[in-house]
């Protein structure tokens, strides 16, 4: 079996944020289940890229057959997502909805994503249901398969300013994401992988 290569997405991009630490925690829960299977895990920080509200003179769908990115920026972004197999995609939930700098580097490609699968762990005061929902359309709408199980991490009461203003995650959050949250994002890698393993082919295509 030829090995596989999956990106664990960091897509917090504010000054203060946590997402960092988050993709931390479930890095270590999906490493060894993907790893039996010769799935390895790259980290990637979507601040990384500094990506501006888009602004390329060309659709995304354009390229690389018809167009090509005129900025840097967008180039280094798509070189790093088309080098994957497959992704996991931690985002914040803010305001109740997917955050801005989420949406935008989503939005920024097309092909580098299309036909790949693609798993969804989100966070946030209420744990981002509403935004892994989103952006579960969103993936879903682009033509990537995306994993039926989508964990979702909500803070404990006590450790919301801390990791909402000063971005950092309370032990009691920790302890309580690895005893109610530890096997459903190791289900999610589970998922992923099944994805990964299966055939691009039409058959496999997301339904609409």
């Amino acid at each position: 079996m030829s090995s596989k290569l999956v990106a664990l997405i960091t897509m917090s991009t504010r000054g203060t944020r946590v997402g960092p630490t988050v993709s931390e925690f479930v890095q270590k829960i999906i490493e060894q289940p993907l790893a039996s299977s010769g799935i390895s895990v790259a980290s990637v920080d979507l601040v990384k890229f500094n990506l501006p509200v888009y602004n390329e003179p060309v659709a995304p769908a354009m390229v690389p057959e018809k167009a090509q990115f005129k900025y840097e920026h967008s180039r280094a972004w798509s070189a790093e997502i088309a080098k994957y197999d497959g992704y996991i995609l931690v985002i914040p939930e803010y305001n109740y909805g997917v955050a801005g700098g989420t949406k935008n580097a989503i939005d920024y490609l097309l092909n580098e994503w299309k036909g790949k699968p693609a798993a969804i762990v989100s966070y946030g005061i209420h744990g981002g249901a509403t935004a892994s929902e989103q952006v579960k359309g969103a993936l879903s709408g682009m033509g990537l398969r995306v994993a039926e199980t989508r964990p979702t991490l909500s803070f404990n009461p006590p450790d919301i300013f801390g990791a909402v203003g000063g971005g950092r995650l309370g032990e009691g959050t920790l302890k309580t994401w690895e005893a109610e949250q530890h096997e459903k994002i190791r289900k999610a890698a589970e998922d992923l992988k099944t994805l990964l393993l299966q055939p691009n082919t039409e058959v496999n295509a997301p339904k609409p």
